[in-house]
């Protein structure tokens, strides 16, 4: 798939499930709250922590009562560690891409300021992405139209693409825009599997892609 860039593009990607899996951020949070919980036998309690996650419990008040910890701090401890997770293979290269054909790079994505900010540092994006748009921090989520128009006003350029996952609030706004927008396919790894109640046109992207080796910028 080409995408044409110059200086008068912008490229905005979501976060989650778009650069890297979420899951890996969840798995990440497990391992370092069990590390800490339970420094000899971490292991086991992460893979409690995660079968609680997949079997739908509430994973922070099952083990804050199995180890006398507060319920709420074990919350903080999540949404503020320090992640270990990559992007998906190719996207970095994407990007540079965009950057060398002067486009400018966005990310907006919803969630709160400090977990996300923390997401785009460990996945070596600070320093590569023009701006940045979070939902705490603006007071709104997507599909709502702020949360795309920030861009518009901080960036006043001809053309935007927005590269995304999730068929219920990501595209139909920026549809009505007039951006241009690519779904990625879920990986069989989306934490948000509803897609299907969604594919009706007005929610769905322009175009799909699987994998960010089939993204050529031109």
């Amino acid at each position: 798939m080409d995408i044409r860039v110059d200086q008068h593009t912008a490229i905005a990607f979501d976060l989650d499930d778009t650069l890297y899996n979420e899951i890996e951020f969840l798995k990440s949070a497990y391992a370092s709250i069990a590390r800490e919980l339970d420094p000899d036998n971490w292991r086991a309690l992460y893979i409690l922590m995660f079968s609680l996650y997949r079997s739908k419990l509430d994973v922070f008040d099952i083990i804050g009562r199995k180890y006398k910890a507060d319920k709420e701090a074990l919350i903080q401890k999540y949404r503020h560690h320090r992640p270990d997770i990559q992007l998906f293979e190719g996207a970095l290269e994407v990007i540079r891409q965009i950057k060398n054909k002067k486009g400018r790079i966005a990310i907006i994505t919803d969630g709160r300021k400090v977990t996300q900010m923390n997401k785009i540092h460990a996945l070596g994006l600070a320093d590569l992405v023009d701006e940045i748009v979070i939902s705490e921090a603006i007071g709104t989520e997507k599909p709502h139209e702020k949360n795309f128009k920030v861009l518009h006003e901080a960036l006043n350029l001809d053309v935007y693409y927005y590269i995304a996952d999730n068929l219920k609030k990501d595209f139909i706004t920026p549809r009505s825009l007039g951006w241009q927008t690519i779904g990625i396919v879920d990986n069989g790894l989306n934490i948000h599997f509803e897609n299907y109640k969604y594919l009706d046109g007005k929610h769905e992207p322009h175009q799909y892609f699987s994998t960010y080796k089939e993204l050529r910028i031109i």
